[in-house]
């Protein structure tokens, strides 16, 4: 096995149509954001960086204490912004831009550690997808980190970098965290959800 991959969990969203902070809501007392750091551990990948807005900062530092809690000023400004606030905290860290990094949204749970080591192992920039519909997590490489760097905050990630599928099994792979009858189906789901793959 070569260097571990940094991760990157995305949590700095305002989850206003939900009600409350997605990366703190909880499947049988496991928070969202410990179960994706949970995952990624288990995955092999290190550092791993958790991107969130500073009222959130110290509950989710409390829920991930093995990560580095990184906090956007400007988290509506988008998903891209707090990427790049965790590719600029990794480049203080190694002096470089990551060779690859493994990002994960905290509202898309239904993946497992088994495929983000199929990610890693996998072409430059590609993206799980199940039954021909993609999803998340997804793996960039160093000239996607560049251009992720050099775009406007508020620039979707899909308009920066082209991924390629990688099919996997994972049935649970397009649950989306978004409002208030979701959290229904992260009760109905939960052992599926909790299994380490």
């Amino acid at each position: 096995m070569g260097k571990a991959v940094p991760a990157v969990v995305l949590a700095a969203g305002a989850s206003s149509r939900l009600g409350q902070p997605k990366s703190l809501v909880c499947i049988e007392g496991v928070s969202l954001v410990a179960l994706a750091h949970r995952r990624l551990v288990l995955a092999g990948c290190s550092p791993i960086l958790v991107v969130t807005r500073q009222e959130l900062s110290f509950e989710v530092m409390h829920e991930v204490p093995g990560a580095t809690v990184v906090v956007n000023t400007e988290p509506e400004r988008g998903r891209t912004g707090s990427l790049q606030c965790a590719l600029q905290s990794l480049m203080a860290d190694k002096g470089r831009i990551p060779h690859s990094v493994i990002v994960a949204p905290v509202d898309r749970p239904g993946w497992n550690a088994s495929h983000v080591r199929s990610l890693i192992d996998a072409p430059a920039n590609s993206t799980l997808m199940h039954n021909g519909r993609k999803g998340h997590p997804l793996i960039m490489d160093q000239t996607a980190c560049r251009n992720v760097l050099s775009a406007p905050t508020d620039t979707p990630l899909r308009d920066i970098v082209h991924f390629h599928p990688l099919e996997v099994s994972a049935p649970l792979l397009h649950l989306n965290i978004d409002s208030p009858s979701d959290l229904q189906l992260l009760c109905e789901h939960a052992n599926s959800l909790l299994s380490d793959g």
